[in-house]
């Protein structure tokens, strides 16, 4: 509990009314056996608790309870149980007419908590996937991790490595992060026209995933830029995407025989489900709870453990030799951190989440593009 509450975590747990709470009984232990793990198989020392606060204390973020603390997610009492809804893109909220068989909109949030509770949370949730809204019910996933073994890697030494990475947003550039400061060389690429959307976030955020990183933005309906980018990947030994698997295939992208390929996805490869790290944190039940119902545990928080826990599967991978396709879902890792609410002892000194601080920027959209290509 002391940990806990010293790491910025409890801060973001909670009622905006009540007090901070603790931490779900398999999380402190866990993270720390994971940070461990890196450690012994890197070298490089991780404060993962500390790490889960990070975007919330740059971005100035609080608990709001069943509001996550980001407020784009919402844990909302449904007939039969609970679910949580992320409608932060402007496509999710074009979309709950349609989920809730509802006319246009305004003020979506009062109508879709009035809605919501008059209905079972199965007919929500299969709606919501029809349309590819981030919707889950509490605790209806608790899949496991993959690593399946594909052949033999190129390098078992993470310094001389090469790790492309394909994804967005906080879990897979965490990964990322994560692999280079072991002394990985990390190449990230960007579609230029839809670049990382964490670029139009905090930039001290942006910058403390992606600083250090070179960047690559190529144009992927180009097929000579699509060239390019297949032979990037097939060059790579580490690659790192969030990607449903079919839409990376029409790039003529797959896993090969060399790589250390680290999927990371919602509920796994074999399902089609969109899920952000708050509601991702739902569906695997990692919520706390007081007597009022669940609460939002901590910033999003799935999204950094899955960052931690693929940082750590890629690091297996690469001591074993092995090429291996690596399925990390977000509600299977959240479901592997999750347990009861533990009880809080009033004499805990709760402190506010921190930020490491990264010596270097990230580099602007494509600025290392034309390098990189002609390396290959």
């Amino acid at each position: 509990m002391a940990a806990w509450a010293a790491s910025g975590c409890m801060a973001l747990t909670g009622r905006e009314d009540g007090p901070p709470l603790g931490p779900p009984a398999r999380l402190v232990a866990g993270v720390r056996s994971t940070c461990e793990s890196i450690a012994r198989a890197s070298g490089v020392e991780i404060d993962g608790l500390a790490l889960l606060g990070e975007r919330a204390a740059i971005a100035g973020l609080t608990r709001h309870g069943e509001r996550s603390c980001g407020e784009a997610t919402r844990l909302l009492r449904a007939a039969d149980g609970w679910i949580a809804a992320t409608l932060v893109r402007e496509d999710d909220i074009a979309a709950v007419p349609a989920w809730l068989e509802t006319e246009q909109i305004r003020d979506v949030w009062p109508l879709v908590t009035q809605a919501v509770a008059q209905r079972q949370v199965a007919p929500l949730v299969e709606r919501a996937r029809l349309l590819g809204l981030p919707v889950a019910a509490l605790g209806c996933d608790t899949g496991g991790i993959t690593a399946r073994p594909s052949g033999t890697t190129r390098t078992t030494d993470i310094a001389d490595a090469m790790v492309v990475d394909l994804s967005a947003l906080w879990a897979g550039p965490l990964c990322g992060h994560i692999l280079q400061l072991a002394g990985a060389r990390l190449i990230k690429v960007e579609s230029t026209g839809r670049p990382d959307g964490a670029r139009r976030g905090p930039g001290a955020f942006f910058d403390l995933m992606n600083g250090g990183k070179e960047s690559v933005a190529l144009d992927f309906a180009d097929d000579e830029q699509l060239d390019a980018l297949r032979r990037l990947v097939a060059a790579a030994d580490v690659v790192i995407e969030a990607s449903r698997p079919r839409a990376l295939e029409n790039l003529g992208l797959r896993p090969a025989d060399h790589h250390v390929w680290v999927s990371i996805t919602g509920y796994g490869r074999g399902s089609d489900g969109v899920a952000f790290g708050d509601d991702g944190a739902v569906a695997g039940g990692l919520v706390v709870e007081d007597e009022r119902g669940p609460c939002f545990c901590a910033d999003a928080i799935a999204d950094p453990l899955t960052g931690l826990v693929a940082a750590d599967l890629a690091f297996a991978a690469l001591g074993r030799g092995n090429a291996e396709l690596i399925d990390v879902p977000l509600a299977g890792v959240a479901a592997r951190f999750a347990g009861p609410t533990l009880h809080v002892d009033d004499r805990v000194d709760v402190a506010p989440p921190t930020a490491r601080r990264m010596p270097a920027a990230a580099p602007e959209l494509g600025a290392d593009t034309d390098r990189v290509l002609a390396e290959l």
